[in-house]
């Protein structure tokens, strides 16, 4: 079975009776790239070089990224995907004296942001295991401009470098490659540094907050989220996006007291991101992450869950007037927080209904999150017929028993 971008090319090539000279003609490209390509020298490649080789091989380009699969371990190795994502977060090459950087052509500066809009609507609905192929090329291709540009365009190159780290960060976190993601968020964090826009620091301390999270360390990721908010604190007059960068931050704060059973604590920020979201008036999206009044009330659905409060939680959820502007992966949450609750009260039924809409609504983002397998495989244990939702669910997951 082809695992890798090298591997299904040279099968696609095989199959259409070509030789690598007359595939890199058909595609009016070097030969050395598809012999490097196919003997794995290199496992990623620009989308533009992608493209070209479909149209040669007569295929979709998404054939030559491969369809998601679920993400195991194969004989105690990480699957490909995974492996090639943390050699773009961590080339071998930057370490002194083991190579010279990678040759890859710049990217002009609307092709890398058209990349990096791309790639953020693809990690809104939830895509991971496509995320994993798309985010090498960005890399490189952030990296490449960042060393050929100079002025406001390297600058600028910097800015999506670091926000293609962060997407890197919180893909890796989602696949439990915690510490994998806290280099990402490093080296997301310097890139911000050196860029042109310096929001991009308040929100890679949301990221490291929701990272610490994943990791069990609440008090740092309640100290970090605070204590960046603190430093902008920006005031109920200042620009809506300001507003909400301090507002996300807040959420983060609260998810890690809650967490760490300082629900006090966890109302008081909550409280102070309603205000916020209620002065901002309408649902935003920034840095492809949603705050508003949609999001605040959405967080403490969450937060009553997590206190095993689930009553009120459900009670909170009706004052919602409209989940659906939030992005997939978002409303998947919320849904799944409502089956929590649903579960808690033993109400099955109405917990299954809420699992199919996240399904519906982000279903590979379902297939790994493991809150929702755990929820499904309970149901499952408490579902007594033979044929039903629940059942056909966990095997559409592949959660065992």
């Amino acid at each position: 079975m082809a695992t890798t971008l090298g591997d299904r090319l040279g099968q696609l090539r095989v199959r259409r009776g070509l030789t690598q000279e007359g595939l890199a003609e058909a595609a009016r490209l070097s030969v050395d790239t598809v012999r490097k390509l196919e003997q794995n020298q290199r496992f990623t490649a620009r989308m533009a070089t992608l493209h070209k080789l479909a149209r040669a091989l007569d295929v979709e380009t998404s054939v030559l990224l491969g369809a998601p699969t679920v993400l195991e371990p194969s004989h105690g190795t990480e699957p490909p995907s995974l492996l090639t994502l943390r050699q773009s977060v961590t080339p071998s090459w930057e370490f002194p004296g083991l190579g010279e950087p990678e040759d890859w052509e710049p990217p002009t500066m609307a092709q890398l942001r058209d990349s990096l809009r791309g790639t953020e609507r693809i990690r809104r609905l939830g895509e991971l295991t496509k995320i994993t192929a798309v985010l090498p090329t960005l890399l490189a291709d952030a990296r490449a401009a960042v060393r050929a540009y100079t002025g406001k365009d390297r600058a600028a190159s910097f800015a999506v470098l670091a926000e293609a780290y962060q997407v890197a960060a919180t893909t890796l976190t989602a696949f439990g490659k915690e510490d994998a993601a806290y280099t990402a968020l490093e080296r997301s964090m310097a890139a911000a540094k050196q860029s042109d826009d310096p929001r991009l620091e308040i929100i890679g301390v949301s990221s490291l907050s929701w990272i610490f999270s994943k990791q069990g360390r609440v008090a740092d990721a309640e100290h970090v989220a605070v204590r960046m908010a603190e430093r902008i604190d920006p005031g109920f007059r200042s620009e809506p996006i300001d507003l909400s960068m301090w507002g996300i931050l807040l959420l983060r704060g609260a998810t890690a007291a809650v967490r760490g059973e300082r629900p006090d604590t966890a109302e008081d920020l909550l409280s102070l991101a309603a205000a916020a979201a209620a002065r901002v008036g309408v649902d935003r999206l920034d840095y492809a992450t949603p705050f508003g009044p949609t999001n605040a009330g959405v967080a403490m659905v969450n937060a009553y869950v997590d206190m095993g409060k689930p009553d009120k939680a459900l009670s909170h959820a009706k004052r919602i007037p409209q989940v659906s502007g939030l992005p997939p992966t978002w409303r998947a949450r919320h849904f799944l927080d409502r089956a929590l609750a649903h579960a808690e009260m033993r109400r099955d039924g109405a917990a299954t209904r809420a699992l199919l809409v996240a399904e519906q609504t982000a279903p590979e983002w379902m297939r790994y999150h493991a809150t929702s397998r755990h929820l499904v495989a309970e149901l499952r244990e408490r579902e007594l017929r033979r044929n039903s939702p629940i059942r056909d669910l966990a095997i559409r997951l592949e959660v065992e028993g």
